[in-house]
């Protein structure tokens, strides 16, 4: 339907203009959407915010879409794709825009259906512990509000500013995944809407169901290609009153990634476990100026650190994990064990958030969020030591260790050289039994590897699905498939 012209990402959105039929079924639908819609909310030219066109992908170059509609109501939705589907003009949905795989990057021709406006609570079970929300909702007004009940929602990717529309698209992770699991553990139902414009509902307020194919879980992390999400049904947590962190230096990166099997092992429940290359550990404490008091000696031979986050119901039985911990700790090789001040505990935890900001302030080339079964990580993080010598590449980071979710900043500006870094470290992640991406998704951005090293019958399979969801194609089209 249409070509982007590449360009950097904090370049201007650009894009080839759509063919002439395309174009013209474009501003038919714009017309329609005006008569649906109050015309505030239909915009075009100039009117469509550079936001609008790109997410945070370091590698997918942004496009102004044909025009950004902000519905209010699951019916304005509906009408939306209606509209969409008659004329054959792609949409892409968009939440707040901190993915980093390009998944919700337009075409020229697109639709952007913007949930900003669909920004509500519904509601907060105390009794069922879920809560109900529309995608708009963000992780930071959703945590506000869970706070005064003492309750929490504990999917965090890194970006408060993330709304859960987005969350539940990408099957978004984060560091407390070694506890609680990601977003797909915590949704129990959804409202959606077909690319036909049929409003379907899923799951519910409870935990189990075996009633058919499990359309919830179908939805979820689909990057937008199968259905527009307007409604979630969300597990809820107690929220524990009393945490600690524990941070822990280090000499290889070896030591550290043969522990953390063990950790988990132990029974001690940790919310958080996290490893840090020092180099990122310099790097992100600089960023947010944050000074942890090591002792020059340990920082000056430690390579890699992990940073053990817990939580309990009392200080008492926290002091006790804390302890077992340390001493595990201690036996596993660690040249110190540090318990945090809550302070500077908060502030390690933010800096640690803030890493893909110091990637790219760095001037980062791309990025993997690979995931490999845990204790499989040294493995994979001596064949990327090995990958990025023999290509002259840089690879640095940390990751969600609990989980085998690796973290990487790739250094490389050539970028014939840097594909086939990118393709030999995903290649080297799936052939110990993980997959390309852990919670970033494939977007635009990993598509081709996704392609390249994905089981073809799968993928066929994949294409079915998507057919007999969007049989016309118009949902985010360029998002996983070509």
């Amino acid at each position: 339907m249409t070509e982007t012209v590449p360009g950097p990402t904090g370049a201007a959105p650009t894009g080839v203009a759509p063919s002439g039929v395309i174009q013209a079924a474009v501003e038919r639908a714009v017309a329609r959407l005006e008569e649906l819609l109050s015309p505030e909310h239909v915009l075009t030219g100039d009117a469509c915010a550079d936001d609008y066109g790109h997410d945070e992908c370091l590698t997918v170059a942004p496009v102004r879409p044909a025009c950004v509609v902000r519905p209010g109501s699951t019916e304005d939705v509906a009408a939306i794709l209606t509209v969409a589907g008659d004329l054959g003009v792609p949409v892409t949905a968009r939440g707040s825009g901190t993915g980093l795989s390009g998944a919700c990057r337009p075409t020229a021709a697109s639709i952007v259906v913007s949930f900003e406006r669909m920004a509500a609570i519904v509601e907060i079970d105390t009794e069922n512990h879920v809560a109900v929300v529309q995608p708009g909702v963000t992780l930071l007004e959703l945590d506000e509000a869970l706070a005064a009940h003492g309750l929490v929602y504990p999917v965090f990717p890194g970006e408060y500013s993330a709304s859960l529309g987005g969350n539940v698209a990408t099957n978004a992770g984060g560091m407390r995944a070694v506890k609680y699991g990601v977003t797909r553990h915590q949704v129990l139902g959804l409202e959606a809407v077909l690319p036909t414009g049929e409003i379907i509902r899923t799951g519910g307020k409870f935990v189990k169901a075996t009633t058919g194919y499990d359309l919830t879980q179908l939805v979820i992390g689909s990057e937008g290609t199968l259905a527009l999400v307007t409604e979630v049904t969300l597990r809820l947590y107690p929220r524990p009153p009393h945490q600690a962190t524990v941070l822990a230096p280090f000499g290889t990166l070896e030591e550290v990634t043969a522990a953390i099997p063990r950790i988990v092992a132990s029974g001690i429940g940790p919310m958080i476990l996290e490893y840090i290359d020092m180099i990122t550990l310099g790097a992100i404490s600089a960023f947010v100026g944050l000074d942890l008091g090591i002792p020059e000696p340990i920082k000056d031979t430690a390579l890699a650190y992990l940073v053990v986050m817990m939580e309990q119901t009392s200080d008492t039985r926290l002091d006790e994990d804390v302890a077992a911990l340390a001493e595990q700790l201690g036996g596993l090789g660690a040249m110190d064990v540090f318990v945090l001040p809550s302070h500077s505990a908060a502030r390690l935890i933010d800096a640690r958030e803030k890493a893909f900001w110091v990637a790219k302030a760095n001037n980062a080339d791309d990025i993997v969020d690979i995931v490999v079964p845990r204790a499989s990580l040294a493995a994979f993080m001596a064949r990327t030591t090995e990958i990025a010598t023999r290509h002259g590449a840089w690879v640095s980071g940390c990751g969600h260790a609990g989980d085998g979710n690796v973290h990487l900043s790739v250094f490389q500006p050539d970028p014939e050289v840097r594909s086939r870094v990118m393709h030999e470290l995903f290649a080297a992640g799936m052939g110990l039994g993980g997959a390309i991406s852990g919670e970033h998704g494939i977007g635009q951005a990993k598509k081709r590897y996704f392609l390249e090293l994905e089981d073809p019958v799968k993928v066929d399979l994949m294409r079915r699905v998507k057919s007999a969801f969007d049989p016309h194609g118009i949902l985010n089209p360029g998002v996983l498939f070509d």
